[in-house]
């Protein structure tokens, strides 16, 4: 795989969009400008470079940068592949780092209690006799995990991804196709957790085995709606809320004994239905001003960006306390004034959220979808 350079050309794996490369925050984050000018932090291994920085510079510009560096040249400088002398290359690896020294993850209420998990993703959900999946480690937590995910091999144990996760992030494993399904039928995930540069709570490290029904991974049912990505898939616990999943071990003495018990009640135990919680609906809010208003008379652009931000932050604050609830703002493509906006409402008041484009089949790319946290 290409490693990322400043002014590579890239696109992002499981969201839309993209941009340039412009730098660097830690050795796993980037920092990418998008088309409407924003810098995105975005993990290395999201991004896919579409068109490298080399191919970008015209000979002009080539010509351009060796009379630039000319005298240094002359001087004695020492110039790498690049054509950049190496003290240019090193003042930008030092800005790096010291940048990586003041980066601190966002954090929530919540992510102070540990909750992780496996999520395994069909490519061609559509097609799942032959698809083959993608495996993830989701971190929805405050605190760094080091972790080790590993399949049962006969008596012994295989290491098939280990590395740092970073807080409140998910992190690709790797890809496998049906024939591998009977791999990881076992499979167990080791982690130990804490903050860095910060006082922390301790936690106890983390070892869990899980038993992966393969089954499931023909039956679309199986793969559900849920809070980390976008399209449906096959989520498996690790821990939650600080409660490490247990696999259910029963032994040949207590089923026997569970069986004993059945016959003297004479009748199977009832069991109690649980109604479980609906899901909200997703919002939709549509803030094309002629939706919003019958007429605009009387009103500049400027009083209609503040009426169209009143309306947003009048549904934001309304719906605060709905833990997990989706609103899709429709804002249109245009030249991205109000798009701009609202991210930097969200980043202001309401840093706690999780934002990101709506879905493109539904709403083309007009629009954002904003999870209450």
């Amino acid at each position: 795989m290409r490693t990322l350079s400043v002014g590579d050309t890239v696109r992002f794996l499981n969201t839309v969009g993209g941009g340039r490369v412009k730098g660097f925050q830690s050795k796993q984050i980037v920092i990418v400008e998008d088309e409407h000018g924003f810098d995105l932090p975005v993990l290395i291994s999201e991004c896919v470079v579409v068109e490298p920085a080399d191919t970008l510079m015209s000979s002009a510009e080539k010509n351009s940068s060796e009379e630039s560096f000319g005298d240094t040249a002359k001087a004695g400088a020492a110039i790498d592949r690049t054509g950049i002398p190496k003290e240019v290359v090193q003042h930008e690896r030092e800005a790096t780092t010291n940048s990586s020294e003041v980066y601190r993850p966002e954090e929530t209420l919540e992510g102070e209690q540990l909750t992780a998990c496996l999520a395994y993703l069909p490519m061609e959900i559509k097609n799942l006799s032959s698809t083959s999946y993608e495996c993830y480690f989701v971190n929805d937590s405050n605190y760094y995990l080091y972790f080790n995910y590993m399949s049962r091999e006969n008596n012994s144990w295989k290491s098939r991804y280990t590395g740092l996760v970073e807080p409140n992030t998910k992190i690709f494993i790797e890809e496998f196709d049906k024939a591998l399904l009977n791999d990881i039928e076992k499979v167990a995930v080791q982690f130990i957790a804490f903050k860095q540069e910060k006082p922390f709570r301790f936690k106890n490290p983390c070892s869990v085995e899980l038993r992966v029904d393969t089954v499931k991974f023909y039956k679309l049912h199986s793969f559900r709606e849920n809070d980390y990505f976008e399209e449906d898939a096959l989520i498996y616990y690790v821990i939650q809320e600080d409660i490490p999943e247990k696999e259910l071990l029963v032994s040949a003495g207590d089923l026997e004994q569970a069986i004993k018990e059945k016959r003297r009640a004479g009748r199977p135990a009832r069991r109690q239905r649980i109604e479980k919680p609906k899901k909200d609906p997703i919002i939709e809010v549509d803030l094309h001003i002629n939706q919003l208003l019958d007429t605009t008379a009387g009103m500049d652009n400027t009083a209609i960006l503040e009426y169209q931000l009143k309306v947003f932050n009048d549904t934001m604050k309304g719906h605060l306390r709905r833990k997990h609830q989706k609103i899709v703002f429709i804002h249109g493509k245009g030249d991205g004034v109000l798009r701009n906006a609202l991210v930097k409402e969200l980043k202001k008041n309401y840093p706690s959220c999780y934002y990101q484009d709506a879905s493109f089949q539904e709403y083309g790319y007009g629009a954002t979808m904003v999870t209450i946290k």
